[in-house]
């Protein structure tokens, strides 16, 4: 057992206890260069330390399959259309593999308006769909950005009309969320309400054979599941606009469910990929079927999950460590060279000031006497002749 019998406390004699020991501070000499060199390599190691942290932080995306196996599921669809058609011509059902009631689902609200949009709507879905168009066509170079820092700008709804025309509304806007079972199905909009039975819906379209029926429309918002970042729903900010009759629009969807597991958000969601048809019904040419707006929906067998894979944190904090051990020694010894190199040409361009001792004079009394004449007494009676 040890005991200490000095004057000064247990705590003092911890705090002198050093592992690492230091120079005296009186053999430290501080020079500028030295403060230049610490001033830059803490600038330097703030930077490398932000860098590997925003790294860690922003690691890289992970994009697994793997089969689909909960069918219990159900699907959520987002719809907003525009059709250039009165509410009162037309009707919007939904149809699965099912046959289960659309009453089941949810209901669409209609609601009159017109077809044509002011000029603030008009910028604001033309952005959207500029936009959309964009991140399809470069999906490629931007699929990082687009996962990690979102795109919720394209999914920007159309502002309300201010200013209403002078006539009676001559389109319809349908819009609202439907909760579907997770299996095949058909979303349609064509002419006549639809009268429900035990096993589907017909719809009464033979009343309206003689009208004229425009299936101009415009998709505002037309998604499955929660927005997420990265995903791009390829027909919001579609249009399509025909100025003939009785015209059929088919879009055949493949909708993949999609598990998104990042930093910033933890959902289960879906995304899709689409094909377009579009045809105009006359049977006197032999093109058959049912104008309007069909949307044949899939569901694919394979989901997609989304995670983020970063390293370790002891692997992170060796690497962090590492990183600034070599620039403090990496500084050290730039600093030692030029601090050599600055003492050389310091020695070299200083002026030689060598100071030569002056010979001591000779003083002859001290060397020699006899040398030295003695005075002459010359008698004051000369000096008076």
């Amino acid at each position: 057992m040890l005991r200490y019998r000095g004057k000064k406390k247990v705590l003092d004699k911890v705090k002198e206890l050093d592992a690492f020991p230091k120079v005296p501070e009186e053999y430290v000499d501080s020079t500028p260069v030295g403060g230049t060199f610490s001033v830059i390599a803490f600038l330097i190691i703030l930077w490398l330390i932000y860098s590997e942290v925003s790294y860690y932080l922003d690691s890289n995306l992970v994009f697994k399959f793997m089969p689909d196996t909960d069918m219990d599921e159900k699907l959520q669809i987002n719809i907003d259309i525009t059709v250039a058609m009165p509410c009162s011509n037309i009707g919007a059902d939904i149809l699965d593999s099912t046959s289960q009631s659309v009453f089941g689902f949810g209901e669409l609200q209609e609601e009159d308006t017109w077809f044509e949009l002011t000029q603030e709507q008009k910028d604001a879905f033309d952005a959207v769909k500029y936009m959309n168009s964009y991140l399809r066509e470069e999906y490629h170079s931007v699929w990082k950005l687009l996962w990690k820092k979102g795109h919720g700008s394209v999914r920007a709804t159309v502002p309300a009309r201010k200013n209403k025309p002078n006539r009676r509304p001559d389109a319809c806007r349908l819009h609202g969320v439907l909760i579907l079972n997770k299996v095949a199905g058909n979303f349609h909009i064509t002419a006549g309400k639809s009268l429900h039975l035990p096993r589907g819906h017909i719809h009464l379209n033979m009343l309206f054979d003689d009208t004229p029926q425009n299936f101009s429309h415009r998709i505002h918002r037309l998604s499955f599941g929660s927005p997420a970042n990265g995903i791009i729903y390829p027909l919001e900010g579609d249009e399509k606009i025909t100025t003939e009759e009785n015209m059929l629009f088919q879009y055949f969807v493949e909708v993949v469910p999609t598990d998104v597991d990042t930093t910033f958000e933890s959902i289960k969601t879906f995304q899709y990929s689409v094909k377009e048809l579009e045809r105009p019904i006359s049977h006197t040419k032999g093109s058959h079927g049912v104008p309007g707006i069909f949307l044949k929906y899939d569901m694919a067998a394979l989901k997609v999950k989304v995670y983020q894979e970063r390293e370790n944190l002891l692997q992170f904090m060796l690497r962090l460590f590492s990183v600034i051990g070599g620039i403090y020694i990496l500084i050290g010894f730039i600093n030692t060279i030029v601090l050599t190199i600055r003492t050389q040409l310091t020695k070299k361009n200083k002026p030689d000031y060598t100071v030569y001792k002056k010979e001591p004079k000779l003083n002859l009394a001290q060397s020699n006497p006899l040398l030295i004449p003695q005075e002459l007494s010359i008698p004051a009676g000369l000096l008076s002749k």
